[in-house]
């Protein structure tokens, strides 16, 4: 019978008339996820780990941190850290550092650079001490160097400098025998004044620098670089209060001397330079402060022309240093 006859194998039986939708099935892909959640209510989020941190906090019986009022779009971002590394530049600067053994943990040459014997040295003292020896464009070093800084051909990349403490400095100088002979900076702020203050310092026989940790410059790649490698081998030693550091080093029989225009005794008359000192050197703008001075055994003035206002803090600390080292027959 027709009704019954077979149908081809593998054949799909499909019903005539009008088919039937999907009953609603495929409508759920088609519509949207609804509202984007907040970036603090995803917990995958870096805001959203906040947020569980400060929950966790607070129920811990902390006060929950305040979210900041930069924060979400729209805010800036805080700029990234870089690292604390400095790059010292110049051959006499990068070849002190050498030889001092400074930690380093790259040496940049410039392509094409002059091999003088300084060069050669430092590629040695490099190579041997496993230090990245690295070739870099002048350009390169020039952004290295920054605006004004001078490389001649070579950089170091060293890493922060490591300040002493005084008492200590002071310490090794008695135990080895010498007379104290250092230099106290109030109110320094430009770096190249320190460096040439470093430089001077070790020109002349002096065992360190002090310097406050607050208003003050630091050891840094101009310092390195005004210093010409004085930095490399002369200790700057880090005061958290330098009128309390001047008192103790006071008790241990160490003489404070400041310089001033308005001092009471004139360098060329001074008596205590045999002694143990400390030399305090203040801007050259606002001078001592006045703590500094009250804690000053005595106010020594350079005498200068009077066509001359005054003298620049380097130069007055290398000419009080002379003196000193003169006197002491150094």
């Amino acid at each position: 019978m027709a009704g019954n006859k077979p149908g081809r194998p593998g054949a799909r039986k499909t019903k005539k008339g009008p088919t039937k939708g999907s009953g609603g099935k495929g409508r759920s892909s088609l519509e949207g996820r609804g509202p984007t959640p907040k970036a603090e209510d995803r917990a995958w989020h870096p805001a959203g780990k906040r947020k569980a941190a400060q929950e966790r906090y607070a129920a811990a019986g902390g006060k929950p941190k305040p979210k900041p009022a930069n924060a979400g779009r729209g805010g800036s971002r805080s700029p990234k850290q870089s690292d604390d590394t400095e790059i010292v530049t110049g051959r006499n600067s990068v070849l002190e550092a050498l030889r001092a053994k400074i930690p380093a943990t790259a040496f940049y040459v410039a392509q094409r650079v002059e091999m003088d014997d300084r060069v050669k040295e430092m590629l040695s003292i490099a190579t041997h001490r496993g230090i990245a020896v690295l070739e870099v464009t002048r350009p390169e070093l020039d952004r290295m160097a920054g605006f004004d800084g001078v490389h001649q051909g070579v950089a170091l990349k060293v890493p922060p400098y490591e300040y002493a403490h005084p008492h200590d400095l002071l310490e090794e100088v008695i135990d080895r025998g010498e007379t104290p002979l250092f230099v106290a900076l109030d109110g320094i702020t430009d770096p190249r004044n320190l460096g040439a203050i470093i430089r001077s310092t070790a020109a002349f026989g002096g065992q360190g620098v002090i310097v406050p940790q607050r208003r003050s410059a630091s050891v840094n790649s101009a310092a390195w670089k005004t210093s010409a490698g004085a930095a490399a081998r002369t200790p700057v030693a880090l005061a958290s209060n330098l009128t309390a550091t001047l008192k103790d080093f006071k008790k241990q029989g160490v003489f404070v001397l400041g310089l001033d225009g308005d001092g009471d005794v004139a360098l060329p008359e001074l008596e205590l330079a045999e002694r143990p000192i400390v030399i305090v050197v203040g801007s050259e703008g606002k001078g001592l402060s006045r703590l500094v001075a009250e804690t000053c055994d005595q106010i020594v003035s350079i005498p200068i022309s009077a066509a001359t206002e005054s003298l620049n803090a380097g130069i007055a600390t290398s000419v009080a240093l002379y003196e000193v080292s003169k006197r002491r027959g150094l």
